[in-house]
């Protein structure tokens, strides 16, 4: 598991195996959201494997696919009301870990200065430089 924390109760991930919840759950995450369609993946990796896991390791699971190149204001919002009312620490997951630092990072603006959503990115190793005039407009439309 690759680990990427965009803040200390948050980090972000390539896809998972469901082996790796057990880890998760020792290291203290408590909520494991899956952004990756299962369309994308074979049954082994899918939200019901991954589902199982990650209750089998004492977690809450939350499936909230975001296909590429569909960030969707209805899959902000998603996301954004599941953050309100979820405990972390969450680790989030996709394909290469982009898309859920994507929805992490709008969940972000208006929150945190955009400069430092982008430089926490870029510190787990995303650039989010073209996300900064949707991030920006996001965080006015708050």
């Amino acid at each position: 598991m690759d680990l990427r924390h965009l803040a200390p109760d948050f980090a972000v991930t390539p896809q998972i195996d469901p082996a790796d919840l057990a880890e998760a759950a020792k290291l203290g995450f408590r909520v494991v959201i899956d952004n990756r369609p299962d369309e994308e993946v074979g049954p082994d990796l899918q939200g019901a494997a991954i589902e199982a896991a990650a209750k089998a390791a004492g977690m809450e699971y939350h499936y909230l696919p975001y296909y590429p190149g569909a960030l969707t204001r209805d899959l902000i919002a998603a996301f954004e009301a599941q953050m309100e009312v979820i405990e972390g620490p969450v680790l989030a997951y996709c394909r290469s870990g982009t898309r859920s630092s994507h929805l992490w990072a709008l969940w972000q603006a208006g929150k945190r200065p955009t400069e430092e959503i982008v430089e926490a990115a870029a510190k787990a190793g995303y650039d989010h430089s073209g996300l900064v005039p949707l991030l920006q407009m996001h965080a006015e439309s708050r």
